[in-house]
Order: structure tokens, then C-alpha cells, then sequence
């Protein structure tokens, strides 16, 4: 772990009550894991293994039950303030379900601006016009609704409202899981330009691990709730430790040619 992580999972505990059952599920055991500042790391595992739910338990939306999350060198509490919600900010998997098909794009992003800042009139219009463009998105979208609008721009502009309100962590819960192949290549490029572009840290989970070898720094690997192994991308490829990580290595599809369409690095989402 770094010493001055701009994230810092320590010992995380998240438990859910099965009330029919009558029964404790450990979704989360003793989970700890870092993002540096201007890091993206990956958070690969299994369905099921707990990564989402401790994506969930970083952003605010699920509670802990015991352990500890550190933003910027602050432990959160139970209750999170306005300020703490607005550093980080997450994406998720369905961009369709996340927003709201009544309101046209524009609306997405002034709903959340008009609750977290200040903008109003000109200064709105034209922030929402930044937005779109950080997104690599014509400004004309704006008046367009999710159902009119591909997967892939849809989940460009979960990534816009997400980062309207200038986060420092982004946490993306399978932000290509639901969209075609060739369609994710321009979002993993996406992300990896705003880590360069505004500093953007990122926590990117998934199960595909050669997406997060294009992608990522470095990898925490979640099986059944705990942290089993977290290197740096390349030590983990090249000389994984432990046992899990190396049936998670050994199931990745190997292909007779490489496929390279899309990635500029020349990386290849299936090895």
C-alpha cells in the first residue's frame, strides 16, 4: 500500500441480514485495498465475490460494518456530508438504468450541477457544452433523451454527470460490462484520456482481466469478500502469487491473432 493514498480501504466488513433465512451473509470480509492519486486500479473477481458491494461501500452507498474508509486523508463516518458525496462519484454498469429516460441530457447534467454548484443561466449552458466535450460527445446530444441515444453514448454521459461536479475518485462498477465490444475500447479509452486530461483517479471494477490490463496500474484481486492478492498490473500478469489469481489468469480466452481495433496503445480486450 502507499504511504499518502488519495483512497484507503482498511479491514472493510460489509454484512447482510437474510431475514427468512435467518442468517448473516459476509458480503465483505476485512477487505483493504488503495487508489492512488492520478491511479486507475482494478478490482477484479468472480460474480459474487463482493467487489461491487465494497464499490458501493466506497461511494456511500452501502454501509459498513466494520473497518475503515480514508478519502484524502479524512475517515468517513456513518453519514456522509454534501462535501464527501461530491468527491467521489460512481458510473455504473446499465447506463439505460441509471438515467432518467423522461429528461433529456441536458436536464441529466443541470439537475445535478444545480445541486451541487452554484452555475446558473450561461455559465450552466456552457458548462454542460464542456461536459459533452470532455466526453468526446457533440454538444447537439444535449437535447436528446437516453432512448434515442446508443450504449455507448449513454454511458458517456453517466461519465459526464458524474464528473460535472469535479470529483477525484471515480468509481466504475463494470462501466462496459452491458455494451458491445465494439463499443468498449472507446470507453476504457475514455477514461484512461480523463485520468490524463483533469487528474481523474479511478477505482475501475470488473471481472474481465484483460480490460484491466489494458486499463489499469494496478490490481486488488476480491475473492469471497477479502483481498487475496494487490500488485502492480504487470507483476500480477506476468507472476501471479496466489492461487486464485491464477485460475482468474488461466480461464482469460486466448486467441490464435491479436485483436487490437480500437485501443491506441495497440492492447487487446481479449488475450
Amino acid at each position: 500500500m502507499s504511504d499518502d493514498p488519495l483512497l484507503r480501504c482498511s479491514d472493510v466488513v460489509v454484512t447482510f441480514r437474510q431475514k427468512q433465512a435467518r442468517t448473516v451473509l459476509q458480503a465483505v470480509t476485512s477487505a483493504s485495498l488503495d487508489v492512488g492519486r492520478g491511479q486507475i486500479v482494478g478490482l477484479v473477481g468472480e460474480s459474487g465475490s463482493g467487489k461491487s458491494t465494497l464499490a458501493r461501500a466506497v461511494v456511500g452507498l452501502q454501509p459498513i460494518d466494520s473497518g475503515s474508509i480514508t478519502f484524502e486523508g479524512r475517515t468517513f463516518g456513518a453519514r456522509r456530508n454534501r462535501a464527501d458525496r461530491r468527491g467521489i462519484q460512481m458510473v455504473f454498469q446499465d447506463p439505460y438504468g441509471s438515467l432518467d429516460p423522461r429528461m433529456t441530457i441536458r436536464g441529466t447534467l443541470e439537475e445535478m450541477l444545480r445541486r451541487h454548484t452554484e452555475l446558473r443561466g450561461k455559465a450552466l449552458d456552457a458548462r454542460c457544452c464542456e461536459l459533452m466535450e470532455m466526453v468526446r460527445l457533440p454538444a447537439s446530444l444535449l437535447t436528446s433523451r437516453p432512448a434515442g441515444m446508443s450504449g455507448g453514448q449513454r454511458q458517456r454521459v453517466a461519465i459526464a454527470r458524474a464528473l460535472s461536479i469535479k470529483p477525484r475518485l471515480l468509481v466504475a462498477d463494470e462501466p462496459v460490462a452491458a455494451l458491445d465490444v465494439s463499443v468498449q475500447a472507446g470507453i476504457v479509452n475514455l477514461l484512461s484520456d480523463l485520468r490524463d486530461e483533469v487528474g481523474l483517479s479511478i477505482l475501475f471494477i470488473s471481472h474481465d482481466l484483460s480490460i484491466v490490463r489494458t486499463l489499469c496500474d494496478r490490481v486488488s484481486v476480491i475473492y469471497r469478500g477479502k483481498i487475496v492478492e494487490e500488485r502492480s498490473c504487470a507483476e500480477l500478469f506476468e507472476d501471479p502469487h496466489d492461487d486464485y489469481t491464477k485460475e482468474l489468469l488461466a480461464a482469460i480466452p486466448r486467441l490464435r491473432g491479436p485483436r487490437t481495433e480500437g485501443l491506441r496503445d495497440g492492447s487487446s480486450l481479449a488475450f
